[in-house]
């Protein structure tokens, strides 16, 4: 095993303050390289040789081996000479958002301490415990979490990156995504991952009844940064997203997330009869009970959904809006507050799921001292092209001033 194991002694020897980590080791990166001198955490679905991976959920890690090799991401992130300091917590199979974890507890959100942190990195990139978070958004786990915490969050391409050697929720939907807290960082990333640079779009499309979703206090706070895009690619032409509604498009990704979590882990689920904390029980259970019918139903509304922003979007346009409906709920919110949360947050995010489209979410102000994100939908590819965006928009600057 390449590892050592240093207890919770993370960046620079430094302490898990936050509870982030599930396991804190090191493995060094290559000696030279594009991404020489930074670290990394990886989400505790990634294979690392020699190390358990876990999935949020005692009875997964009980049975299910070691790791033989690493992920082909986590080789990467090593090769461009990054260095790995250990695993972090995550939802439980990672069929959840909010970080909340009733195995391992709630890690803290550093950037307020009363409310969540999100499920993937755990607040670690936010603690400054790494400087780059590796995570996976099938549903919003990368952006809903960047947003909570203050950071920079992509959910890249579908299918851009291998997910090899990374446990798998819903296919057809789990992507790679980061977390950093500058912009350099999260595209320094993104090239030594091989992503590829992309024209930079010229036209700025704003999805009125996606921004209705948000609270007006949310909307408010997302003001000045919109106001920096529109300088930067001219003023917002408003459109409908979802004519038909969001709620329908919520809905496709619910039956179509749920049927594939059970063709993915329904056979171990009856299996193990794992114990799940609330929510996730629930969930599995919902999974269930998804029949063939209503999941055809369901691939065919999505089919739309895919022609729709299709149609929307093309290589000059950008969709940008708010990440979230507002900011991470408190940490003692009871679990059906939670779950109505979540599922306000999906009917945001599940566009870019549905339509396998890159996603990046930018800190971009504050709610009752808590953060808020505002984000760039791009077409497939275009996940370069939305840092760059954000970039030349001046959302570092805002990000800092926040």
């Amino acid at each position: 095993m390449d590892g050592v194991v240093k207890g919770d002694a993370v960046k620079g020897g430094a302490k898990d303050t936050v509870g982030a980590f599930i396991s804190c080791f090191e493995i060094a990166g290559a000696p030279e390289g594009p991404l020489a001198g930074l670290s990394f955490a990886a989400k505790d679905i990634f294979d690392i040789a020699g190390h358990q991976t876990g999935c949020g959920n005692p009875d997964w890690a009980k049975s299910h081996d070691r790791a033989l090799e690493h992920a082909p991401l986590v080789a990467a992130l090593l090769g461009a000479g990054a260095r790995l300091l250990g695993k972090t917590h995550t939802d439980e199979l990672a069929y959840s958002l909010m970080g909340v974890n009733a195995h391992y507890g709630t890690p803290v959100n550093a950037a307020d301490p009363r409310r969540v942190p999100g499920g993937s990195s755990s607040g670690s990139v936010a603690a400054g415990l790494v400087d780059i978070g590796l995570g996976s958004d099938t549903g919003g786990s990368v952006r809903l979490p960047a947003a909570f915490c203050g950071v920079y969050g992509l959910r890249t391409t579908h299918g851009a990156l291998s997910l090899a050697q990374t446990m798998p929720l819903a296919p057809s939907f789990d992507t790679l995504g980061w977390f950093a807290r500058d912009l350099t960082t999260m595209d320094r990333t993104a090239a030594a991952l091989g992503l590829p640079e992309a024209q930079a779009p010229t036209r700025l499309l704003l999805p009125v009844d996606a921004w209705a979703r948000a609270s007006a206090e949310t909307v408010a706070a997302l003001g000045p940064a919109l106001g920096r895009l529109e300088r930067c690619l001219g003023a917002a032409v408003p459109a409908i997203l979802a004519p038909e509604g969001l709620e329908r498009w919520f809905e496709c990704f619910r039956v179509c997330q749920a049927a594939e979590v059970w063709q993915t882990h329904g056979a171990w689920v009856e299996a193990v009869k794992p114990a799940f904390g609330a929510g996730v029980a629930q969930r599995f259970e919902m999974a269930a009970r998804i029949g063939a019918a209503q999941w055809a139903e369901a691939r065919a509304v999505r089919e739309g959904v895919r022609t729709r922003l299709g149609d929307m979007l093309g290589a000059d346009t950008v969709l940008v809006l708010p990440t979230g409906p507002a900011p991470a709920p408190l940490r003692e919110t009871p679990e059906p507050a939670l779950d109505d949360f979540r599922q306000r947050a999906l009917a945001l995010l599940c566009a870019a799921g549905l339509g396998g489209l890159p996603q990046l979410s930018v800190p971009a102000g504050g709610v009752e001292g808590g953060p808020v994100g505002l984000s760039l939908i791009g077409v497939p590819g275009a996940d370069r092209a939305l840092i760059a965006t954000a970039a030349a928009a001046g959302l570092e600057a805002v990000h800092s001033a926040g």
